[in-house]
C-alpha cells in the first residue's frame, strides 16, 4: 500500500478590510481547499454587488471620518473620527445644522432664555409669553431633529429614516401630553388635540410637500421618485384616513337614534377599538419597511444619496458623536418639553380674550411650530434632488400622526379617564378625505413639478382661512363634533 502523500499545507485566507459602504456587506474573503488530497485552489469571489458609484461612497470619505478603533459599526457618513464629548466642537455643530434653512433657525436660539425668563418674571404679559415660546420651540424643535438626523447617519439607511421620522415627532407626541394632561378650565383641550392631530397630518401632507414640489421645480422641469415609496405611502394615507373616519361617521348616521350618553360610550368604544387597530398597522408598516423589504428601501436610499447635489459638501462637515447625540436629545427634549407646558398655558388666553379660534390653534398653530424641522430637511432634500429622502420624511412623519401619534394619545386619555376620542368634526374630517384623495393623485405618477407643489400650498392656505374662521363649539355640547349632541343648559 502506497503511502499517503504529504499534507499540503494550507494556504491561509486573505484578510480584506470590508467597505465599509451603506449598500450593505461587502464580498466574503477569498478562501483556500483545505482537502490535504487535492491541490489547494483559490475560489474567485463572487461578482460585488455593490455599484462603483456606491463604492466610491465609502472611498471618498475624508480622512477625519475613519477612527483608527470603532466599538459600532456605524456608516461612513456618520462617523465622526472621534468620541466623548467636546463643548467647544459640539457648540459648533449644532449650530451650523444640518442645511442653510437649519442653520438660518438658529438664529432664534437668544429667544428661549428670553422666553422663559419672561414666563416668571412678568407672568402678566400673557400674549407676549405665547409668542416668544412660540418662537423659541423652532430652534428646540429644529435641535431635536438635528440630534435625530446625526443618530440617522450612524444606522442602516431603512433604520435611519424610521428614527429620524420617530425623532421627529417626539415635539408632536410631547405636546399632545401636555395638552391630554391639563385640567379644564374654559378651553375643550380634548377638541384642539383633535384638530391638531389632522392639523398636524394635513401640515405635513399638504404644506411641507407642496414645499418640496415647489422647491424641487425650480431648479429642474420636473423630479421624479421611486413607486415603491409613493404607493406605500398613499395606500397607507388612505387606509389612514378610512380609520380616523370611522368613529366620526358612527357619531353623525346615529346621533338622532341613540342617547346623547350612549351615543357618547359607543363612541369612545369604537375610537379606543380603531386607535389599537391603527398602532398595528403602523407597527406592521414599520416591519415592512424594516425587515421584509428592507433591501428595496436600502437600495432605493443608497441611489438616491449618490444624487445629492451637495455631497461633496456634506462629506466635508464634521459630525456629533454617540455621546454628543445623547447630550442633543436630553436638552432638545427637556427645552421642549418645558415651552410646551408654558405654551399650552396661553392658549386659554389666545382663545378667550383674543377671540382666536381653537380650531385655527389645534389645526394651524401648533402643528406648524411641531414640525418645523422636518419641514426644513424635507424641503432641503427636495431642493439637492433627493426626492425619495424628501418623500419618506413627509410620507413617514404624516403615517406616524395618523397611525401611531394619534392613537397613542386616545390610549393615553383612555388610561387617564378622559374621554379622548377620534371622533372628529366633519370639516376637518372632510378636508383631511379630500386632502389625501388630492396629494394620492399627484403621487400617483411618480413625478412632481412646481404647479403641483403651488397647488398643495394653495389648498392649505384655503383651510386654514376657513379655521380661522370656523366658530368654537359649545363648552361641554358637540364634543363630539356632532350636531345632535345635545347642550346642557347649565353650560
Amino acid at each position: 500500500m502506497a503511502p499517503p502523500p504529504p499534507p499540503t499545507k494550507p494556504i491561509p485566507s486573505v484578510q480584506q478590510t470590508p467597505l465599509t459602504s451603506a449598500s450593505g456587506p461587502s464580498p466574503p474573503p477569498i478562501s483556500s481547499n483545505s482537502n490535504p488530497n487535492t491541490a489547494p485552489t483559490t475560489e474567485k469571489p463572487p461578482p460585488a454587488t455593490t455599484s462603483p458609484s456606491a463604492a466610491s461612497l465609502s472611498l471618498s470619505l475624508p480622512t477625519h471620518n475613519h477612527p483608527t478603533k470603532s466599538r459600532f459599526t456605524v456608516r461612513p457618513t456618520g462617523e465622526s473620527g472621534r468620541t466623548g464629548f467636546n463643548p467647544k466642537r459640539f457648540s459648533k455643530i449644532i449650530l451650523r445644522s444640518s442645511n442653510p434653512a437649519s442653520r438660518a433657525v438658529n438664529v432664534l436660539w437668544p429667544v428661549v432664555p428670553v422666553a422663559i425668563a419672561i414666563r416668571y418674571a412678568l407672568p402678566e404679559q400673557k400674549l407676549a409669553i405665547f409668542i416668544l415660546h412660540y418662537l423659541a420651540m423652532v430652534p428646540c424643535a429644529n435641535l431635536l431633529g438635528f440630534a435625530g438626523q446625526e443618530l440617522a447617519r450612524k444606522v442602516p439607511h431603512v433604520i435611519g429614516v424610521l428614527t429620524e421620522t420617530t425623532l421627529g415627532s417626539l415635539v408632536e407626541i410631547i405636546m399632545f401630553l401636555v395638552l391630554i394632561l391639563r385640567d379644564d378650565d374654559g378651553i375643550d383641550y380634548i377638541q384642539v388635540i383633535k384638530a391638531a392631530i389632522l392639523g398636524s397630518i394635513l401640515a405635513t401632507m399638504l404644506l411641507c410637500l407642496g414645499l418640496c414640489f415647489v422647491v424641487g421645480g425650480l431648479k429642474r422641469s420636473e423630479s421624479t421618485f421611486s413607486e415603491a415609496v409613493s404607493e406605500a405611502g398613499s395606500g397607507l394615507l388612505l387606509t389612514a384616513g378610512f380609520g380616523l373616519a370611522i368613529p366620526t361617521v358612527f357619531t353623525h348616521s346615529l346621533g338622532d337614534r341613540l342617547s346623547a350618553e350612549d351615543l357618547k360610550s359607543k363612541a369612545l368604544d369604537i375610537s379606543r377599538s380603531t386607535a389599537i387597530l391603527l398602532i398595528i398597522a403602523y407597527l406592521v408598516y414599520v416591519f415592512f419597511q424594516s425587515q421584509t423589504h428592507h433591501g428595496i428601501y436600502n437600495d432605493i436610499f443608497i441611489e438616491e444619496e449618490l444624487r445629492d447635489t451637495d455631497r461633496h459638501k456634506e462629506l466635508e462637515l464634521r459630525r456629533l458623536t454617540f455621546t454628543e447625540v445623547v447630550v442633543a436629545l436630553v436638552i432638545s427634549i427637556g427645552l421642549v418639553t418645558l415651552i410646551a407646558i408654558n405654551l399650552v398655558d396661553k392658549i386659554h388666553f389666545l382663545v378667550e380674550k383674543r377671540h382666536v379660534s381653537d380650531a385655527f390653534v389645534g389645526l394651524i398653530m401648533l402643528p406648524l411650530v411641531e414640525k418645523a424641522a422636518e419641514h426644513l430637511t424635507a424641503v432641503d432634500e427636495a431642493w439637492d434632488d433627493q426626492m425619495n429622502f424628501a418623500l419618506s420624511h413627509v410620507l413617514g412623519a404624516t403615517l406616524q400622526t395618523a397611525l401611531f401619534n394619534g392613537p397613542f394619545v386616545v390610549i393615553v386619555g383612555w388610561g387617564l379617564g378622559k374621554d379622548m376620542g377620534l371622533n372628529f368634526e366633519v370639516f376637518d374630517l372632510a378636508v383631511l378625505l379630500l386632502a389625501i384623495l388630492t396629494v394620492g393623485n399627484f403621487l400617483r405618477d411618480q413625478k412632481s413639478n412646481y404647479l403641483e407643489g403651488v397647488l398643495c400650498v394653495l389648498i392649505y392656505f384655503a383651510i386654514a382661512v376657513a379655521a380661522l374662521y370656523y366658530p368654537n363649539p359649545e363648552h361641554g355640547g358637540s364634543d363630539h363634533g356632532g350636531p345632535s349632541a345635545p347642550v346642557d343648559g347649565h353650560h
